[in-house]
Protein backbone atom coordinates (compact mmCIF):
# COMPACT_ATOMS: atom_id res chain seq x y z
CA UNK A 1 0.00 0.00 0.00
CA UNK A 2 1.39 3.33 -0.93
CA UNK A 3 2.29 6.09 1.93
CA UNK A 4 0.07 9.21 2.69
CA UNK A 5 3.10 11.41 1.18
CA UNK A 6 2.99 8.98 -2.24
CA UNK A 7 -1.27 8.81 -2.23
CA UNK A 8 -0.67 12.98 -1.97
CA UNK A 9 2.03 13.20 -4.56
CA UNK A 10 -0.45 11.71 -7.20
CA UNK A 11 -3.64 13.41 -5.84
CA UNK A 12 -1.60 16.23 -7.02
CA UNK A 13 -0.53 15.58 -9.96
CA UNK A 14 -4.01 14.10 -11.10
CA UNK A 15 -5.70 17.75 -9.86
CA UNK A 16 -3.05 19.40 -11.97
CA UNK A 17 -3.50 16.86 -15.04
CA UNK A 18 -7.55 18.04 -14.71
CA UNK A 19 -6.50 21.92 -14.44
CA UNK A 20 -4.57 21.23 -17.83
CA UNK A 21 -7.04 19.43 -19.72
CA UNK A 22 -4.83 17.22 -20.81
CA UNK A 23 -5.59 13.32 -21.75
CA UNK A 24 -2.49 11.46 -22.03
CA UNK A 25 0.28 11.73 -19.18
CA UNK A 26 3.79 10.23 -19.33
CA UNK A 27 6.32 10.21 -16.13
CA UNK A 28 9.30 8.84 -16.91
CA UNK A 29 8.80 5.23 -18.61
CA UNK A 30 5.28 5.19 -17.85
CA UNK A 31 2.38 6.37 -19.87
CA UNK A 32 -1.36 6.56 -18.75
CA UNK A 33 -3.98 7.89 -21.51
CA UNK A 34 -7.41 9.16 -19.93
CA UNK A 35 -10.74 9.14 -21.99
CA UNK A 36 -12.85 11.64 -20.23
CA UNK A 37 -12.78 13.86 -17.50
CA UNK A 38 -15.15 11.53 -15.68
CA UNK A 39 -12.09 9.31 -15.21
CA UNK A 40 -9.62 11.19 -13.90
CA UNK A 41 -12.59 12.48 -11.56
CA UNK A 42 -12.91 8.96 -10.54
CA UNK A 43 -9.90 8.99 -10.18
CA UNK A 44 -9.00 11.68 -7.59
CA UNK A 45 -11.91 10.37 -6.04
CA UNK A 46 -9.96 6.92 -5.27
CA UNK A 47 -7.09 8.88 -4.41
CA UNK A 48 -9.18 11.08 -2.03
CA UNK A 49 -10.71 7.61 -0.46
CA UNK A 50 -7.47 6.02 -0.35
CA UNK A 51 -6.11 8.93 1.84
CA UNK A 52 -8.91 8.90 3.91
CA UNK A 53 -8.30 5.80 5.15
CA UNK A 54 -5.13 6.36 5.98
CA UNK A 55 -5.96 9.08 8.05
CA UNK A 56 -8.82 7.12 10.34
CA UNK A 57 -11.34 9.41 8.44
CA UNK A 58 -14.85 8.99 9.94
CA UNK A 59 -18.03 8.96 7.31
CA UNK A 60 -20.58 10.87 9.24
CA UNK A 61 -24.05 11.10 7.65
CA UNK A 62 -26.54 13.27 8.76
CA UNK A 63 -30.56 11.95 8.62
CA UNK A 64 -33.25 15.08 8.57
CA UNK A 65 -36.90 13.80 9.21
CA UNK A 66 -39.39 16.81 8.70
CA UNK A 67 -43.38 16.94 8.99
CA UNK A 68 -46.19 19.59 8.72
CA UNK A 69 -47.43 18.44 12.26
CA UNK A 70 -50.23 17.13 11.29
Amino acid sequence: MATLAELQADLDALRRIRNAGVSRVRYDDKETTYRTDAEITAAIRDVEAQISDLQGATVRTVRFTTSKGL
